[in-house]
């Protein structure tokens, strides 16, 4: 029988999210779940986070913070445990302990990522303590990312993600083209497609202060890739295509992004692409957060992200708020958005189509792409936006929560 909780579910729940990590060694959607429980918290509920304290998977010191103890942040709190005994697989077996014994103490659990132990082992545990449970895939159910290890990840489902699908109350899919194409092994799950919010600092630096630093000409075009250096992004078909335009289009790149999984590759593309359009037109920031990711922001005219697949593609979002126009492939879930919004333009994943997209960008009056930074601005600050989402998030809550327990 669950212990009753102080908390009066008319006004408030306890929400308990779990992630195998938050840190920004692993990119954007991790760290996601951190805006979220601001947002949640903001609306007077209480809200904890538990997860590791892994910092990467290539022998990276782990995060320097408190062990086992909650640490309040932004109206929740937050618990690190030590990501042992194996580290490079995200298992904690303190984590499972606490979750074992403090799972009666909430409402509902959100859980993000699935094909990691923490979230997995994690599942299973709220299932047998009749904890009501979300899961959050991260693109993981993705044909494209299951294709990745492919048989590891049929054999992991078998044994855990299946069952963990089948019981949970609902997945949170990002758009729905994720919901659409993700695999499911065989279950019948219910489906929410909620996006995901950003929320940008304000600007450090002016425009021209920018260029001045980076020693852009001031009538160059600008056009920012701002996001994870990996093989998913489609830098097959972004080095060419811009090879292709230096030939007749002015313009200059800016590269921000590292890969701290796997700093070789990030610096292969790099070189790649300083040979495709030369050192003059090419500024390389590595990995950028805060003020300096929306200076960028500022400066840039357009902003291309022509990935393979991407469930959400929160890069993009952060880019439209800034008033900036987007050029991303059909293979970005949210691209529907984009041609309904008119918040840019969508290419399909060749060099030819990437090339003519960015050309008719780049040829664009100023008042076009005026135009659709303004609309995507206005798209993202109502839809991507977490004041927006939060109570969204609430109310599908209270349809799994059960108010006699």
């Amino acid at each position: 029988m669950r212990k009753s909780k102080p908390t009066d579910r008319k006004c408030s729940m306890k929400i308990l999210h779990i992630i195998p990590s938050v840190s920004m060694v692993y990119g954007g959607p991790s760290q996601m779940v951190v805006g979220l429980c601001g947002a949640l918290a903001s609306l007077g509920h209480t809200v904890t986070i538990v997860t590791t304290n892994s910092n990467g998977d290539r022998g990276q010191a782990s995060l320097d913070v408190p062990l086992g103890i909650p640490i309040a942040q932004d109206g929740y709190e937050i618990i690190y445990f030590d990501c042992a005994p194996f580290k490079r697989y995200k298992f904690s077996i303190q984590l499972f302990q606490w979750l074992w014994h403090h799972a009666n103490d909430y409402d509902i659990a959100h859980i993000h990522a699935l094909f990691s132990p923490v979230s997995s082992i994690s599942a299973t545990i709220a299932r047998t303590k009749n904890l009501p449970y979300v899961l959050r895939p991260l693109g993981t159910l993705d044909p494209a990312d299951l294709a990745k290890k492919y048989l590891a990840k049929q054999i992991y489902a078998q044994l855990l993600e299946k069952a963990n699908l089948a019981g949970s109350g609902a997945v949170h899919f990002t758009s729905d083209q994720e919901a659409k194409i993700s695999e499911r092994f065989g279950t019948t799950t219910t489906d929410w497609v909620i996006p995901l919010g950003v929320q940008l600092p304000e600007p450090n630096q002016s425009p021209e202060s920018l260029r001045s630093q980076y020693n852009i000409p001031p009538d160059r075009t600008i056009i920012l890739y701002m996001s994870r250096i990996e093989p998913k992004k489609g830098f097959d078909l972004l080095i060419p295509a811009l090879a292709k335009l230096i030939q007749d289009t002015d313009f200059h790149f800016i590269l921000a992004g590292a890969n701290p999984q796997d700093p070789d590759y990030a610096e292969q593309i790099k070189t790649q692409v300083e040979t495709a359009i030369g050192s003059d037109r090419l500024t390389c920031t590595g990995f950028v957060s805060g003020s300096l990711k929306r200076d960028l922001l500022a400066l840039a005219d357009l902003f291309v992200l022509p990935s393979y697949y991407e469930n959400f593609g929160i890069a993009v979002a952060e880019a439209m708020s800034a008033n900036l126009p987007v050029i991303i492939s059909d293979q970005v879930h949210i691209h529907l958005d984009i041609t309904e919004s008119n918040s840019g333009w969508v290419c399909q994943c060749t060099v030819e189509s990437l090339t003519e997209t960015l050309k008719t960008a780049l040829n664009s009056d100023q008042n076009i792409l005026q135009t659709k930074g303004q609309n995507a601005a206005h798209f993202a600050n109502t839809t991507y936006s977490w004041p927006a989402i939060a109570p969204e998030v609430i109310i599908k809550y209270k349809t799994l929560v059960n108010p006699l327990r």
